[in-house]
């Protein structure tokens, strides 16, 4: 019964202040709630006051509590737009650090799973490395370093399958397919160098200079054969003890059978 008068009287207080015009007492009340973890009420609070507090000596208190709270109840839209705020207000907080991760790591929970549009990722590796960059000896550093990466894969595995994809249609002998996947992983490879997907990436690019080349007409043939070579080459010269091997081996035998008949044709011309 007791604890049932408590809440009510609390419930009673919020709703009265928070119809009031006193600013001061929606001041105290707020961080009251913020203190307590009670987020959501001193959210209400804080958009109602935040910008009473422009300019005023309270204002960069209020200003963080109220993208925190933002943050705290994973509204992360506006948690990162707030923080953002906060930064361009007070770029010399003692919070500003911390402004800084969290308004990172708000976009860096909106991203989405790989296989969806990546703004928000892109977002959030921009702002976590200029976090990175800023405060290098940052407490945060090492879970901001640990959240960059994990977006950088997530972003190399949505290249890495639309590739991927490319050249499995160019199996079905669609000699465009087998263009678009060659184009396509020598953009992977290019663009994610220290990709934990380089080394299948380096053989589906053997499958897709193989399918080109194999189907290819005959003016183009020879040149496509040579290209599917050099990236049988530049597998086994990265990786020569790939997992890939017995797979490669039969491609490159395939290659070596229409090679070796363009080579008897260039003894036989002299």
């Amino acid at each position: 019964m007791a604890i049932c008068l408590v809440v009510l009287g609390s419930c009673n207080e919020y709703q009265k202040v928070l119809k009031n015009e006193d600013v001061k007492a929606k001041y105290d009340l707020a961080e009251k709630y913020y203190e307590a973890k009670d987020y959501k009420r001193a959210n209400r609070l804080l958009e109602q006051i935040a910008p009473k507090y422009v300019g005023k000596p309270q204002g960069e208190r209020v200003q963080f509590f109220l993208a925190d709270t933002y943050y705290q109840i994973r509204n992360y839209n506006f948690a990162g737009y707030q923080f953002e705020r906060f930064l361009k207000s007070y770029p010399k907080s003692d919070k500003a650090a911390e402004a800084s991760f969290l308004g990172a790591k708000s976009y860096y929970m909106l991203s989405p799973r790989y296989s969806l549009d990546q703004t928000d990722t892109d977002k959030a590796l921009l702002k976590l490395q200029s976090f990175i960059n800023t405060y290098p000896e940052s407490e945060f550093l090492a879970e901001a370093n640990a959240m960059a990466k994990e977006l950088t894969t997530k972003k190399e595995k949505k290249a890495f399958e639309i590739a991927k994809q490319f050249t499995k249609l160019g199996n079905s002998y669609i000699l465009d397919y087998s263009i678009s996947a060659v184009a396509a992983l020598d953009n992977f490879i290019s663009d994610f160098p220290g990709t934990i997907f380089r080394e299948e990436a380096l053989y589906l690019k053997l499958v897709a200079t193989s399918n080109l080349a194999l189907n290819s007409t005959e003016n183009r043939k020879q040149e496509r054969l040579e290209t599917a070579e050099t990236a049988y080459k530049n597998l086994l010269r990265y990786y020569p003890q790939t997992s890939f091997l017995k797979d490669a081996d039969q491609l490159m035998e395939d290659i070596n059978k229409e090679l070796a008949q363009y080579k008897e044709q260039e003894t036989i011309s002299k």
